[in-house]
């Protein structure tokens, strides 16, 4: 009985979830009708460098990965006690988020940089 009740619970709690988020949103779009406020006027402004960041983002994590990689290997070896492991995946985390930020401060400084030189 105790297997059947997860699946139902999970179907029943995603169907509650998309069904608020489609509740909300068309009460906030009715709200902003009554202000005289055009509802799809915010959603179509583009995003010209979103693909830059996250291509930044994705070569700083690869990078990560590989920094990590070498300094795994090259400061334990290839024979590792159960303490180095965990200090391994420790160097994995650091090095995805450390390299994945510089990635995103890369794509601040690119954006910010041709904004600067194309002010409307």
């Amino acid at each position: 009985m105790e297997g059947i009740l997860v699946p139902i619970s999970l179907f029943l709690g995603a169907f509650a979830m998309v069904f608020g988020i489609r509740y909300l949103s068309n009460k906030e779009k009715m709200a902003m009708i009554e202000r005289g406020i055009d509802p799809g006027v915010h959603k179509a402004t583009p995003k010209p460098f979103l693909s830059l960041k996250f291509g930044l983002l994705l070569v700083g994590l690869g990078i990560g990965l590989l920094v990590a990689l070498f300094t795994v290997r090259g400061v334990f070896g290839s024979n590792m006690t159960n303490a180095e492991e965990g200090q391994s995946v420790a160097i994995y985390f650091g090095c995805i988020g450390i390299f994945g930020g510089l990635g995103l401060i890369v794509s601040y400084v690119v954006e910010k940089k041709w904004l600067d030189n194309n002010k409307f």
